[in-house]
């Protein structure tokens, strides 16, 4: 039989922009017209207060979540994010790391990280002329502290999905389809030898990773598909988008769960600093438990 991983990726992808185009056409055709926006859209000039009004929210806005600035020049840069990432990883899939030398595994890392920092520099400078970065992703969070009980929280929940997901067999039913239900990513972490591979990798996963994804899906993704969508439907699709960029079929679920555990996160707290606290220590707990089983402190579940 074989490898379902690409079609069930691509299928994803289809249906996040499928979902949005829905949405956002019945919304643009049946729903409540939006009131015109005042004179925040004009850039700040340099010197100005951090915390003046007209760059932080237009009078009398409640929204944790800003997206007043947004304008259907937008739906491009949605569309560069759906296509950028679903081309990027429907190309890779297929390609293991398996028999590569270490300097082709590590050139791909650096590739990797250079790609997720400059798409996280495209949508910053997508915006940056209409609101400042403080103010977009809500940076002066005066309730930060918060985080260290957001951020455990969230890990211990997602952890126990994925728990649920070992004991209910969902993964021997995976594996049984003939999918590689370990990410080459944690694999990379589990076999390589190479201290400038697991160097890169760590680097990848706890800065590179919750840094630029959360600006890239929660910060951009979310909050614009937000200003066409709504809410919920937004948080459904950059979570689809999210779980499918990983491009793996056994966590696709999970990896969806804690896209959208990221988006209420963010839409609760009003701050970036909130999902990039959960991402960083979801990922880093997964980095140290998988150099704990290297060497031999823990003992890990295998599907």
């Amino acid at each position: 039989m074989p490898d379902p991983t690409e079609p069930v990726i691509i299928a994803t992808y289809c249906l996040a922009l499928g979902i949005f185009a829905l949405t956002a056409t019945v919304r643009s055709v049946f729903g409540k017209k939006s009131e015109p926006l005042a004179e925040v859209m004009i850039a700040p000039e340099v010197g100005d207060p951090l915390d003046s009004p007209a760059l932080v929210s237009p009078p009398n806005s409640e929204e944790r979540v800003p997206t007043y600035f947004y304008r259907p020049l937008d739906l491009l840069g949605i569309g560069f994010v759906f296509l950028g990432f679903a081309s990027l990883v429907v190309h890779s899939l297929g390609v293991t790391e398996s028999g590569k030398g270490a300097a082709l595994v590590a050139e791909n890392l650096v590739s990797s990280i250079v790609f997720q920092f400059i798409t996280a520099g495209i949508v910053i400078g997508f915006v940056i002329a209409r609101i400042r970065p403080v103010a977009w992703l809500g940076l002066r969070w005066r309730k930060w502290p918060y985080v260290f009980l957001i951020a455990p929280g969230a890990v211990l929940f997602v952890w126990g999905i994925l728990t649920g997901y070992q004991v209910s067999g969902v993964m021997q039913w995976i594996e049984s389809l003939g999918v590689e239900t370990v990410q080459d990513t944690v694999k990379l972490l589990q076999t390589s030898t190479d201290p400038q591979i697991l160097g890169l990798m760590i680097f990848a996963a706890v800065v590179a990773a919750p840094i630029c994804e959360e600006i890239v899906f929660r910060g951009y993704l979310y909050s614009a598909s937000k200003r066409f969508t709504g809410p919920w439907v937004a948080g459904i699709c950059s979570a689809l988008v999210f779980s499918a960029t990983h491009g793996s079929l056994a966590p696709l679920l999970p990896l969806f769960i804690l896209g959208c555990v990221l988006a209420f996160i963010y839409q609760k707290t009003g701050s970036l600093w909130a999902p990039i606290a959960v991402h960083f220590c979801f990922n880093g707990a997964t980095v140290a438990l998988q150099m704990a089983a290297r060497l031999h402190w823990v003992e890990l579940p295998t599907p």
